[in-house]
């Protein structure tokens, strides 16, 4: 049986990830398992949640071998100041930098057949003058990757974004119907390659309140959305709207779809939040890496407190694995 080797980085070390990777880690994986963080940090962390583990020093030349409960692989790279639970400290910006660096990179030349992601603190590494707005815009540009697209799952919904980390006052004008015709593309294509859904159903959402009432209540659905809707149809994509935001998330209509493209970051993703929060996932599309990653942040209040609930990261490995290890073959919900 083909066992991938998947990378996981573990985040802002003062948050819950390195709590999550050393959970995740009690149990059997059909993969081989490597979290690059600071290995003291790793320990420091099990000990501080009772939790054995037997930290090994990843080496890429060994063979691979699938995760056995109470190890951990260790990509060392060493923190620039000690870590306290809760508190960020920018001078450790780097070491979280350094980390989404070398899983990237060893996806790209194959060492990786995917990258899990635990949460990062967006201020903190801006603080530090690093140009990050998210994991998925800093991966497309480490990647040059032209267009990356969020899309966040659960076990009953699929929702993509056409826009992400922007303010709402930009998001019209970001909504070009180049834009558009680039997101649903690749839409279409990773849900036929990673999750084996030929023809998927595409349903996109309108930009104002019911799709803009005929242009009473906006233009964009007639000027934007629905030219480009049009020429995706005659290339042969399965693309159905401008559809309401208000009426798109009903059982009924969530029946019809594979998955809900939405216009930016809070028309969809609270509905997904709702559906499964702690047990989403998020996967970039359009990347020349498979990369998955939690649904959820830092949650400093939590770190080491052993009460941080680590669904999403186990998740996200699991849909990583799944992904890597098929192939085209269906995965997800």
């Amino acid at each position: 049986m083909y066992v991938p080797r998947i990378v996981i980085t573990s985040g802002e070390p003062a948050g819950i990830g390195p709590d999550a990777c050393v959970t995740v880690a009690q149990a059997n994986w059909q993969a081989d398992i490597v979290v690059a963080a600071d290995a003291s940090l790793m320990a420091t962390v099990a000990a501080q949640l009772g939790l054995p583990l037997d930290i090994q020093i990843y080496d890429a030349s060994q063979p691979i071998a699938a995760h056995r409960a109470g190890t951990l692989k260790v990509l060392h790279i060493p923190t620039a100041q000690p870590v306290t639970a809760g508190t960020l400290d920018a001078r450790n910006a780097g070491y979280v930098i350094a980390m989404l660096n070398r899983a990237c990179d060893g996806c790209m030349n194959g060492e990786f057949a995917a990258m899990v992601t635990a949460p990062v603190q967006k201020s903190t590494l801006m603080d530090a003058g690093f140009a990050f707005t998210g994991h998925t815009e800093y991966l497309a540009a480490r990647t040059r990757a032209a267009l990356p697209v969020m899309m966040l799952l659960t076990e009953r919904l699929r929702v993509a974004l056409v826009t992400t980390h922007i303010s709402l006052a930009e998001v019209p004008r970001a909504i070009t119907q180049e834009r558009l015709l680039a997101t649903l593309r690749i839409v279409r294509t990773d849900l036929e390659r990673h999750f084996g859904l030929p023809a998927p159903r595409i349903a996109v959402l309108g930009l104002n309140p019911h799709a803009g009432e005929s242009g009473h209540l906006g233009r964009e659905e007639i000027d934007v959305i629905e030219p480009a809707l049009r020429i995706l149809r005659a290339e042969g994509l399965d693309v159905r709207g401008p559809v309401p935001a208000d009426t798109a998330f009903t059982p009924q209509f969530l029946g019809t779809a594979d998955v809900i493209v939405a216009m930016y970051h809070d028309q969809g993703l609270p509905v997904i939040k709702h559906d499964g929060f702690g047990n989403a996932v998020n996967v970039t599309l359009g990347l020349p890496i498979l990369r998955t990653s939690v649904d959820h942040g830092t949650a400093l209040i939590l770190a080491r407190t052993g009460k941080a609930d680590v669904g999403s990261l186990r998740a996200a490995l699991a849909l990583a694995v799944n992904l890597a290890a098929t192939g085209s073959d269906h995965a997800g919900p």
